[in-house]
């Protein structure tokens, strides 16, 4: 209640200060998000029959997103968007005895919190744009969306256009800095020492008839704490989305045995759309990262013994992905033909992982495995597509009744990575749908997923989004029958979900 009245009090401020500032224009806008869903979204149980996950069946949550723009003229502006995020009914998190006005921490984007609030202004006499603060970021993508960076982070855009054909766009940004907490074991270790992470961008825009090509390139410095923290961005994207191997089972303190200060990533991007053959639309886009070795690390392994054995690992990580989308337009719908490939791990874990390394992923091609509709409170995979490939069908916005769309999609996917990096992972790690990356799938192992959408305007601002979803799981068996923790006990399932999502939106 205290936030609630926080932010009523933060939002009069601001409107009181028009009375005084006619010259401000505020401008409002939002969304209502309300959802009721039937899911399970693991792909594995325990032997005794419990889910290896706590999430109910059932859910019922909703979200609110404000944004408040104070404008003073084309040229200055200011940005201030709120959300009060994924308030699941009935689950009291502040003493409500009804449990039905909690303050909404239930996960990463639940809470009330300021999502962005940034400064945009425009050099005097230049054309010269510039955006301070907290702000959304997507690196330039094509095809399935972003497999690097599509998240809320602080820092500065600066923004020139030199002539319709060509634009230029430069990056400074702080996703982690101050989240470390210390131990004080050498000199390196200290409270918020070295737990730093900057990042910086150059992004060309080149468009002409028919096609556009926007290569990037991005360079970044980790502190050797912030590897640590394994804090999260402002949307919940773990740190160690750039670690070698997140789901690798690591033996206690063999993190902080590296000796660098900071450490160089590196990542660089080509997505281009050809629509001269309109209606024809292609797309395809190209990916390569890398982070440097930072540190070793000890793993577990399991071995025929029935035990397991320490062994020495490698910290870098570095890998590629290119994806592609063909559609066709008609009177009556979309069809397209989808497909990705990605680079996976050798099985050695001394010479560091072969997986492209991702910062806050945002994989859309389904909206199952990647999160390509409205199920931002059922954890739905936001997949990097890292050490996995796809082939996938789809015919969207499908019309037959005015107001209703149709998109359905089947899509299957496949591992990259070698069957002996199993011996290296649990299976409640590696296909966690709260891992970010998306499942961990050897060359073994398989997934077919089919998702129906169905989206209907009830009014020009009221959307209903009803969504069924189907993951058949065809992870082999034997190749992770010998995890890190060889008396781990699992079976696999399927994953579902029926899903009905109310927008509204001004």
């Amino acid at each position: 209640m205290k936030k609630l009245m926080t932010l009523a009090l933060a939002a009069g401020m601001l409107f009181g200060a028009a009375t005084g500032a006619s010259a401000i224009d505020f401008k409002a806008k939002g969304q209502w998000l309300f959802g009721f869903g039937l899911a399970n979204t693991s792909l594995t149980s325990k032997e005794n029959n419990l889910k290896s996950n706590d999430a109910d069946t059932f859910s019922a949550v909703q979200r609110i997103r404000m944004q408040l723009d104070a404008v003073a003229s084309e040229s200055l502006s200011g940005t201030l968007y709120f959300e009060i995020g994924n308030q699941r009914w009935g689950q009291n998190s502040s003493g409500a005895a009804l449990g039905a006005d909690g303050n909404g921490n239930q996960g990463p984007h639940s809470g009330i919190k300021v999502k962005r609030a940034y400064l945009d202004w425009l050099v005097p006499q230049t054309d010269l744009k510039l955006r301070m603060g907290i702000q959304g970021v997507t690196l330039p993508n094509k095809a399935g969306g972003s497999a690097v960076l599509d998240s809320d982070v602080a820092g500065v855009t600066a923004s020139y256009t030199f002539n319709e054909n060509v634009a230029l766009t430069a990056l400074w940004a702080r996703p982690f800095n101050d989240n470390y907490q210390g131990f004080g074991r050498d000199k390196y270790d200290h409270t918020n020492y070295l737990d730093n992470m900057d990042l910086f961008s150059l992004i060309l825009d080149l468009k002409f008839d028919g096609v556009q090509a926007t290569p990037w390139v991005m360079y970044g410095l980790a502190g050797r704490n912030a590897w640590n923290t394994l804090g999260a961005a402002n949307d919940g994207a773990p740190a160690w989305t750039m670690q070698p191997y997140g789901r690798v089972s690591v033996l206690p303190n063999s993190w902080n045995d590296g000796s660098y200060v900071y450490g160089s990533m590196f990542w660089a991007g080509l997505p281009v759309a050809i629509t001269l053959w309109d209606p024809l639309n292609i797309e395809f886009d190209i990916n390569y990262g890398y982070v440097e070795s930072h540190a070793r690390f000890d793993s577990r392994k399991w071995y025929s013994g029935g035990n397991w054995i320490r062994q020495r690992g490698n910290t870098q990580r570095s890998g590629w992905l290119a994806k592609a989308l063909v559609e066709y337009k008609m009177d009556w719908g979309v069809p397209g033909i989808f497909g990705w490939y990605a680079s996976g791990d050798d099985g050695n874990v001394k010479n560091g992982s072969e997986r492209m390394p991702s910062i806050a992923p945002y994989g859309n091609f389904t909206s199952f495995m990647g999160d390509g509709n409205l199920g931002w409170w059922l954890n739905d995979y936001n997949t990097s597509y890292a050490g996995t490939w796809g082939l996938g069908l789809q015919i969207r916005d499908m019309s037959f009744i005015e107001d209703l769309k149709h998109t359905f999609r089947v899509a299957y996917w496949g591992g990259t990575n070698s069957p002996s990096m199993a011996k290296y992972m649990t299976t409640s790690f590696a296909w966690n749908n709260n891992t970010i990356e998306g499942p961990y799938l050897t060359t073994n192992d398989g997934l077919l997923e089919f998702n129906l959408v169905n989206t209907y305007q009830i009014y020009e601002n009221l959307q209903l989004n009803f969504e069924l979803g189907y993951v058949v799981n065809m992870i082999d068996r034997d190749t992770w029958k010998h995890t890190a923790y060889n008396n781990e006990q699992f079976s696999k399932q399927d994953m579902w979900k029926a899903q009905l999502v109310f927008a509204y939106s001004f």
